[in-house]
């Protein structure tokens, strides 16, 4: 039987790693989503093989990864959280704090700073009123942050707005496009 195994028992909704009065943390592998997982984990050869998937599943219900879901995620793909935090904070797709709805990223490699990056950076911080990057506006629905690159160097200046991806966005554009956002 492995450190993991609980007899066969359900694993409880509900597991805390806080003993300073937050709320207890939610499991986000019960119910369909750990049905999910499951599923996933049949495609890959081993379970370390499946971590980045179930990191994006974690993301996605949740938005970010906090330290108990990184925990979570070692416990059920049998690996150590430091592994799991390691990964983490080593891919830059993973949020490691809340974001706001609308995830921005501006590239600002140097052909896109050539074009006009930084100004299309301050732009976007001035309209949605986060004021720095990597923080999240006070109404919790933009946070922007530069990247290296969104691989679109004859575009200048690409964003991802979430999943989304612009090309050709201009310091003057970026009221425009955050009005359409819902």
């Amino acid at each position: 039987m492995s450190a993991n195994d609980n007899g066969g028992r359900a694993a409880p909704a509900m597991v805390s790693h806080d003993v300073h009065g937050s709320p207890p943390y939610e499991r986000v592998f019960a119910g369909p989503v750990r049905g999910e997982l499951d599923t996933l984990l049949g495609r890959y050869p081993t379970k370390m093989a499946a971590l980045l998937p179930a990191l994006w599943i974690v993301q996605r219900e949740r938005g970010w990864v906090s330290g108990d879901a990184m925990v979570e995620v070692a416990a059920v793909l049998e690996l150590t959280p430091a592994y799991v935090k390691g990964v983490v904070t080593f891919y830059t797709m993973y949020h490691q704090h809340p974001v706001g709805k609308y995830f921005i990223q501006v590239c600002t490699t140097a052909p896109c700073a050539i074009c006009g990056a930084e100004d299309v950076v301050k732009s976007f911080l001035k309209h949605t009123g986060t004021g720095d990057l990597g923080l999240t506006s006070p109404d919790d629905r933009y946070t922007v942050i530069e990247v290296e690159c969104l691989g679109a160097c004859g575009f200048a200046t690409p964003v991802m707005i979430n999943d989304e991806f612009i090309e050709s966005v201009t310091p003057d554009s970026v009221s425009a496009l955050l009005a359409r956002l819902p």
